[in-house]
């Protein structure tokens, strides 16, 4: 696997060793022995799974400590414009945002370290998003940024995205007040 750091300390972007022939491929998604031998050494212990049609917007997500959440996500099946923004007030890119099309073809995997928000627009009809996470759900601590902050100023690539009412009402990023 390869992996390839970006311009936001923590966040990686991992391309796995694809094995194919005239059968199909495969690869090696997730192994904790192959993760931490390139000094990603993590204990997930929820994987979630979303079917989504094209414009989709999920996000922008995260959980508050003590119940924040580190991420490994990719695409099963579709595309997605994958979004993370940085809320640790004590990073020198806090409030910058990075994104990366995450597909079927291209097989990327994304590591989102706790302190990001996150979110995500399907590109394609029947994408499926899958995550793996570092810490349960807890709702008490779930917080959300608005997705179209005009202080973000994140190119969504969606005209019209379909949002659900409670990403809708998101908070502000110039009201946010970041526990991490």
């Amino acid at each position: 696997m390869e992996i390839i750091k970006t311009p936001i300390e923590g966040l990686l972007v991992i391309k796995p060793k694809i094995f194919g022939d005239d059968r199909g491929h495969f690869f090696e998604s997730w192994s904790k022995e192959s993760f931490a031998k390139n000094v990603l050494n993590l204990d997930f212990v929820q994987d979630n799974q979303s079917l989504s049609s094209k414009g989709v917007l999920r996000g922008l997500h995260f959980q508050n400590p003590p119940f924040s959440q580190g991420k490994l996500v990719r695409v099963i099946k579709g595309a997605v414009l994958d979004v993370v923004v940085d809320i640790r007030k004590e990073s020198s890119t806090y409030g910058k945002h990075f994104s990366i099309e995450l597909n079927e073809e291209n097989k990327t995997i994304c590591w989102i370290p706790p302190g990001f928000a996150h979110g995500f627009v399907t590109l394609q009809d029947d994408t499926i998003f899958t995550y793996k996470c570092t810490e349960v759900y807890n709702s008490a601590s779930e917080e959300a940024l608005l997705w179209s902050d005009k202080d973000l100023n994140i190119d969504w690539r969606a005209i019209n995205p379909l949002v659900s009412d409670k990403d809708l009402v998101a908070g502000s990023f110039k009201n946010f007040k970041s526990q991490f």
